[in-house]
This record gives C-alpha cells, sequence and structure tokens, in this order.
C-alpha cells in the first residue's frame, strides 16, 4: 500500500467517524484531494486508490494535469483558487467545477466562455465568511443578489457555497462559523433547486465542518504530503 493511498483510507475513516458521530450518512460527503504543487504522477497514485475528485488552486498548473490525465476515465477537476479575469476561459475550458465565484463578472466570463460541447459549469459562490481582508470572497449579505445572478447565467449551474474559515483550534467556535455558512447554504436551497453543495472544511477543522452539514470537504497535505512550493506554478 502507498502512502497516499494509506492516507485516503484514513481519511475516509475519519470522514466516516465524524459523520456517524453526528447522525449524518458518510455517502453525502465528497472527499476533494487538493493536489496544487503535487506532480501528476501523485494524482495518478490517488487514482489507483480510488480517488476520483481533485481540486487545483493555480490555473496553469491545473490545466496542465487536466490535460496529461485527460485520459483517465471519471475523474473530476474542480478550480478552488483566487480567479483572475485573464484566466477565466481556462478555467470554464478545463474544468467541472469552480469554488470561487463573488462577482458577476467573473461568472459572466465562464459562462460566455464555457464550450458548447461541455456540460454547464458548475459553480459556487465563495463567502468570506470570517471577514478577513485576505480572503476573497463575499459577505452573508451580498449572497442572495449574487445568487439570482449567477443561476440565471445560461452555461452555469449553480451548485452552492464554498468557505474559508479563519483559522481556529477550538471546536465549539469552528463549529459556530461552520453553522453560519451551512444556515446560508440551507436558506439558498429554499430558492434554487440545483443547489446541493457546501464546500467547507480542511484538515484542521473538518470535523466541525462535518457536524454543521458540509457536503465535500478539501484536503491536501493530509493526503499528499507537506507542500514544496519552489517548484510550482503559482499562477
Amino acid at each position: 500500500m502507498t502512502s497516499i493511498q494509506h492516507n485516503l483510507q484514513h481519511l475516509r475513516e475519519r470522514i466516516s467517524a465524524a459523520a456517524q458521530r453526528c447522525g449524518r450518512d458518510p455517502q453525502e460527503i465528497t472527499l476533494l484531494a487538493v493536489s496544487k504543487t503535487k506532480p501528476a504522477s501523485a494524482v495518478v497514485e490517488a487514482i489507483a486508490a480510488g480517488q476520483q475528485a481533485f481540486g487545483e488552486n493555480y490555473v496553469q498548473e491545473g490545466v496542465e494535469k487536466v490535460q496529461a490525465l485527460a485520459a483517465s476515465q471519471g475523474i473530476e477537476w474542480h478550480f478552488i483558487g483566487p480567479l483572475q479575469s485573464n484566466k477565466s476561459r481556462l478555467v470554464a475550458e478545463n474544468f467541472a467545477w469552480c469554488h470561487t465565484v463573488d462577482r458577476l463578472r467573473i461568472a459572466q466570463r465562464l459562462s460566455d466562455q464555457r464550450p458548447s460541447h461541455l456540460p454547464p459549469l458548475n459553480v459556487l459562490i465563495q463567502v468570506n465568511i470570517s471577514d478577513e481582508n485576505s480572503k476573497s470572497g463575499i459577505m452573508l449579505e451580498a449572497l442572495p443578489a449574487l445568487a439570482q445572478q449567477v443561476a440565471a447565467l445560461p452555461n452555469l449551474c449553480l451548485r452552492g457555497l464554498m468557505a474559508i474559515p479563519a483559522p481556529e483550534s477550538d471546536y465549539t467556535r469552528q463549529l459556530a462559523v461552520c453553522q453560519q455558512m451551512a444556515a446560508a447554504f440551507n436558506a439558498l436551497k429554499q430558492d434554487f433547486a440545483t443547489i446541493d453543495t457546501l464546500s467547507l472544511g480542511m484538515s484542521d477543522d473538518m470535523d466541525a465542518a462535518i457536524d454543521a452539514g458540509s457536503t465535500m470537504v478539501r484536503i491536501g497535505t493530509a493526503i499528499f504530503g507537506a507542500r514544496d512550493y519552489t517548484g510550482s506554478v503559482q499562477q
């Protein structure tokens, strides 16, 4: 068993245990393997271990992996990093999901640039739930208006919300922030039939996110090991 295979097995067990503790079905929670800065060979190892959903933060690096592994069946690529307007076409043409929509201009470009032979691009609206200046995302009060605008775009499918809460070591405080996101997610579900995804939780707050209702957790180093940023294409 490779280390990646072992790590994935351990994470799946951890997700299952967290779900069962709060009375949820583990099958409701998708593990998104964050492969940024890792070579395509590491992704191949994860695929061999049964992993199908992968997240990339840097457009150019992600596109290279998408294209290198195009022959792999059943693989789903998620763009989860900040998106600049001049890179939107690459995301629209190569990814199945974009987690970081936080303004209408980006959403409009993604819709306009989505190739007609591909299904609509699945998008999540990023919420800056901890109101951090260093992070992208909209405030919760701006969510209803942006959701209406994004849902109306023809080549996008609004699937839900994403957030990166501020680091917090106390479980109770982690849970409180995650519950805020879950409340916004559940409210959105009342207005749009396509809403089914809450991308929330990383290694340090995964249990609280699952407890609150996350349907997708984003895990990187716990699968692939520590990242080396020296040779990565960060753009």
